[in-house]
């Protein structure tokens, strides 16, 4: 009996968007399960008390060139952020801004007190270089991919007091790790992708970026609130009961999820964050400059109303700070504390919510791959009972980015794609007449 021609795609994340959206490019019926009520995985937005609360602070980059690829951006109405940051040590803000994109601001890193002039040299050195490399150098393994990110800005000059003053408390809010562990060469695609983009939030909350993928697929293409317990010789089964078949399966949830549904994947370490919003009568700073925290409890601070204005339906100011691991609302008072130290005054603050994300980001030390394999191997999935054609997309198997999770979600498209049409050329051959002689 021939498999049903429809694909199945496990989770609505971006990965598994994004791969739904490219099988349907090339006319190829998809099937999206998803376990809870709404599409975007890790990105989700919600309305609370009438602000719009994404689930922990996430920021949008038009520097990935995926997103450029995939996504209609000005539909996004993205409310960008300065392309810079503020320094918080000793009492003061330090300004640190890309000067070809605030020429009046131009000489804010020269004279921030965070470095030394050979070090504002090497910021210099790497962000002309990361700027200019063509992209095949900058993905080719090498010395960096095998060093950590600290190692990497030591191998470039960059003294202690410079990488603990910025990039340590810069990259802890990105990174989602304070010991610069991760990666060198991935910090040098992701410092790229910060010089060449601009950094902001959609107006309508970051939800409205995986809500886009799902607006271009079929309306019954995806089902909510169905959570999926296994997979199996055939397709999928449901935790609620019963099964559905698939002529291919694509797994795109989670790392720790896509652990259980596929044996013997390999699961990175996730990192954790913590995000507390808070509201205020006004705003406490007036630009959208992210503050980053030098010396304290938190990794980052910014307030989003000063971006997006649509984040607030009263016009009160929303400010988003955020900690590394998890924290539940009794850690507010210390983290309102540092906030007096930053903005001054927050008696009048009103704590709107608190969100802990265990799973944020997974880790990516070195040795890193930039491409890690989306099929799953024939000899191991029967070893399992499980059927031919199975996939695997996600940050995890890629970078650990939105970059990431669009890419993953394309490249698994075109394995499947791949595969199908070789089976189906296949079965083409064999049940092709015989010519009588």
């Amino acid at each position: 009996m021939p498999q049903p021609a429809t694909v199945i795609v496990v989770g609505a994340g971006l990965a598994g968007l994004a791969c739904a959206w490219h099988l349907r490019q090339e006319g190829m019926p998809v099937h999206i399960l998803e376990a809870s009520d709404g599409v975007g995985g890790r990105i989700r937005t919600d309305l609370v008390d009438g602000f719009r609360l994404d689930r922990g602070f996430q920021v949008f980059n038009t520097g990935y060139p995926e997103a450029r690829r995939v996504l209609d951006i000005p539909a996004l109405s993205l409310r960008p952020f300065s392309s810079g940051v503020m320094v918080f040590r000793e009492g003061r803000r330090e300004r640190v801004m890309l000067p070809w994109r605030h020429p009046g601001q131009a000489l804010s890193g020269l004279l921030a007190r965070v470095g030394t002039p050979v070090d504002k040299a090497v910021m210099a050195a790497v962000t002309t270089r990361d700027l200019l490399l063509p992209d095949a150098l900058m993905r080719r393994r090498g010395g960096a991919a095998e060093r950590t990110t600290e190692a990497e800005l030591r191998r470039w000059g960059a003294s202690p007091e410079i990488v603990e003053n910025l990039f340590r408390p810069f990259l802890a809010g990105v990174l989602l790790e304070r010991e610069l562990e991760t990666s060198g060469r991935y910090f040098h695609l992701l410092w790229r992708a910060f010089a060449r983009g601009t950094i902001g939030l959609p107006a309508m909350g970051m939800g409205r970026i995986p809500a886009q993928l799902a607006a271009r697929l079929p309306e019954d293409a995806i089902r909510l609130e169905t959570p999926v317990s296994a997979l199996t010789a055939d397709g999928v089964a449901l935790a609620g009961g019963g099964e559905i078949a698939g002529a291919a399966v694509v797994v795109a949830v989670d790392p720790p999820t896509a652990g259980r549904l596929v044996p013997g994947l390999p699961v990175p370490a996730m990192r954790s964050v913590t995000t507390f919003y808070h509201a205020a009568p006004v705003s406490p700073l007036g630009e959208p400059t992210q503050i980053v925290d030098a010396e304290g409890l938190i990794t980052d601070t910014v307030v989003l109303t000063d971006a997006a204005p649509e984040y607030s339906s009263d016009g009160r100011a929303l400010i988003a700070t955020s900690l590394l691991g998890v924290h539940t609302d009794r850690d507010e008072p210390r983290v309102r504390a540092r906030l007096t130290e930053i903005y001054g005054d927050t008696s009048s603050w009103e704590h709107v919510a608190t969100y802990a994300i265990e799973a944020a980001l997974p880790a990516m030390p070195p040795p890193m791959p930039l491409r890690r394999p989306v099929r799953l191997e024939a000899m191991r999935l029967e070893a399992v009972g499980l059927g031919a054609r199975r996939y695997v997309c996600g940050d995890h198997r890629d970078t650990g980015s939105q970059q990431g999770a669009l890419v993953s979600g394309r490249r698994a498209a075109r394995a499947v794609l791949e595969d199908l049409r070789r089976a189906a050329r296949v079965r083409g051959r064999r049940t092709a007449p015989t010519r009588q002689p």
